[in-house]
């Protein structure tokens, strides 16, 4: 098989084994939407730049309960099997597409949520959406690719969250300027340099996923 034909069939088993199960993805909304609901009992009400801080918190630990789980789930006799029959990069991109799929749905439902039950008005509500999907895949290709690379060494959470936190704090300053500039109304023209830096990140951390697991693979 060509690699698109691998990631594609990878993409494919994520799914159904998520779809079976339904642990998972219901674990992820229950979390949200419980924290959601705690933060509305316990604040009522909160100015804009809080009300932004606490959403993209509830995001950060619902991606990181969401993503962590994608090498732990591949149990070492899988693992071989995949060595054998695909390529090491159709494995860490089958992995990224599809974490960067669960996490747009994640983000869509949790936005909406957080919206309706916790309600703050948004200047540019569509800009605030683009940044919340740009900050789901965002999320999703950093923390696939430490999770591929802590997988390596036992799954060791601690490594993850050491090597997770100098690759996450600059990607949240980007979205909180960016969903304060959409909630604040401002022009699109101004928060176009956010969004390409955005896209820059995960054109970045996939370029660097794909050189880097093939050796990671191999150990």
């Amino acid at each position: 098989m060509t690699l698109l034909q691998q990631v594609k069939t990878l993409i494919l088993k994520d799914i159904i084994l998520e779809w079976r199960s339904k642990y998972a993805i219901n674990g992820i909304l229950l979390y949200v939407v419980s924290t959601v609901f705690v933060c509305y009992q316990a604040f009522k009400s909160v100015d804009t730049t809080v009300w932004n801080a606490l959403f993209w918190i509830i995001m950060l630990f619902a991606s990181i309960n969401a993503i962590n789980k994608s090498f732990v789930q591949e149990n070492p006799n899988r693992q071989l099997y995949y060595y054998s029959v695909v390529d090491p990069r159709a494995i860490i991109l089958a992995k990224v597409i599809y974490n960067m799929l669960l996490m747009t749905i994640l983000a869509t439902i949790a936005y909406f949520v957080y919206s309706i039950i916790f309600q703050n008005p948004l200047g540019d509500p569509t800009l605030y959406f683009i940044s919340v999907i740009l900050g789901s895949i965002s999320f999703a290709s950093v923390f696939t690719m430490i999770s591929g690379i802590s997988s390596k060494a036992g799954n060791n959470s601690t490594l993850m969250a050491i090597l997770s936190f100098p690759a996450i704090i600059p990607l949240l300053i980007v979205l909180i300027k960016l969903s304060r500039n959409a909630i604040e109304g401002l022009e699109r023209a101004a928060s176009m340099r956010e969004i390409i830096v955005l896209l820059a990140i995960n054109v970045i951390t996939i370029t660097i996923s794909l050189l880097l697991f093939p050796y990671l693979w191999r150990d």
